[in-house]
């Protein structure tokens, strides 16, 4: 055997069995910290770098001088590469500590989560940048989650004083009927009937709601011919415009149509034509158009209610919205829910609405997918 196959074999065999060893210990290690397991995987090949040339080095019969020169060269290099991993390892495990603390701010009050400033390693920077976006997602989703909490009290206040003044004018009316004190009994029947017919638009109304915020609400998906919709929510709020002393006109430009439920967008754009025609001034004019933008459909219905204050048009959509403080609602108006019920009824369309002041009044679009769009 010759002396370079031999000093192989001894490198090899030397190497190998610090290796399977390190392997053994990596293992064991794990679970432990980061900071250990570095400190490890690094002394593993500067031993196996060690044990080779020491066991070679006693193969090629050096000197003793010779011999315990490389020792201490080994053993010199050996310090300073544990040395190494050993800064390797604490800056590691300090950015992961700091990264931690970090992270701990997330289930603060505030829920905002503060990085690090001290230099990361580059994935611990992209994991520190992630809780930064997802701390920004989670605030958001707080803010949206409170504002709908402050909504839903709101609402139920205010369906709860537009619950019991109608109950209140029943019972007043029935008791008087009862007792034989009702001047004009058609006339109390006629306004009990008028009452019931408010509740029951607010029932329906709530019931509606319900179903989009749940998501239960389940839309069929037929081809409708726009003129023929507008005609129809026309021919159907004649009577209240007639009431209110408001004119109605509408136009489609050319044939079109949209994939829809045609009891919900017919629902929809009667709330919006309803609640133009309650906030124009007797004299008025109330246009309900439809034309083709930018691939899609736009509805339309332009009022003469003399505008909206800027500061309340992003809240327009938002639930039990009157733009008043005052807690008593107009005769014959709802509580609040149907321009809530259109702008849920408009995205389950995958649509969007919205509401801008023209130079009379205001005037709210429904955008919504042209023909060929699925319905959710």
């Amino acid at each position: 055997m010759s002396a370079q196959v031999q000093i192989f074999l001894i490198a090899a065999g030397c190497t190998s069995a610090v290796g399977l060893a390190g392997m053994g210990v990596i293992r064991l290690l794990r679970r432990a910290s980061l900071r250990l397991s570095i400190q490890a995987s690094g002394a593993v090949p500067v031993l196996a770098i060690v044990a080779g040339t020491l066991g070679t080095a006693e193969a090629m019969f050096l000197s003793r001088h010779d011999l315990g020169v490389v020792v201490m060269v080994c053993v010199i290099a050996g310090i300073v590469a544990s040395a190494f991993g050993w800064l390797l390892g604490q800056q590691v495990a300090s950015g992961s500590a700091a990264l931690r603390r970090a992270a701990r701010s997330l289930g603060d009050e505030a829920g905002q989560f503060r990085p690090p400033v001290l230099p990361l390693a580059a994935e611990f920077a992209a994991l520190s940048q992630e809780l930064t976006d997802t701390s920004a997602k989670l605030a958001e989703s707080r803010a949206k989650e409170r504002a709908l909490e402050q909504s839903r009290r709101q609402l139920v206040a205010w369906v709860s004083h537009d619950l019991r003044t109608p109950l209140a004018g029943l019972r007043a009316m029935a008791e008087a009927l009862e007792d034989g004190l009702a001047a004009d009994p058609p006339r109390y029947h006629k306004q009990m009937r008028a009452e019931a017919e408010r509740l029951a638009t607010m029932v329906d109304d709530l019931f509606e709601l319900s179903r989009i915020q749940s998501g239960a609400l389940r839309l069929s998906s037929d081809e409708i011919a726009l003129g023929d919709l507008v005609s129809d929510v026309l021919a159907s709020t004649e009577a209240l415009a007639r009431e209110h002393g408001v004119r109605l006109d509408g136009s489609a430009t050319g044939r079109l149509a949209v994939r829809a439920d045609p009891r919900e967008l017919s629902r929809a754009l009667t709330n919006l034509l309803a609640n133009a025609i309650r906030h124009t001034p007797p004299g008025g004019c109330v246009h309900v158009g439809a034309r083709p933008e930018d691939g899609d459909v736009l509805l339309a219905v332009a009022d003469g209610c003399g505008g909206i204050p800027e500061a309340d048009l992003p809240h327009v959509f938002d639930l039990a919205w009157r733009g008043t403080e005052a807690r008593s609602p107009a005769p014959g108006s709802g509580a609040g829910l149907g321009l809530a019920i259109v702008r849920g009824v408009v995205e389950a369309h995958r649509g969007s609405v919205r509401v801008l002041n023209t130079e009379d009044g205001c005037c709210f679009e429904m955008r919504l997918p042209a023909c060929g769009g699925p319905a959710r």
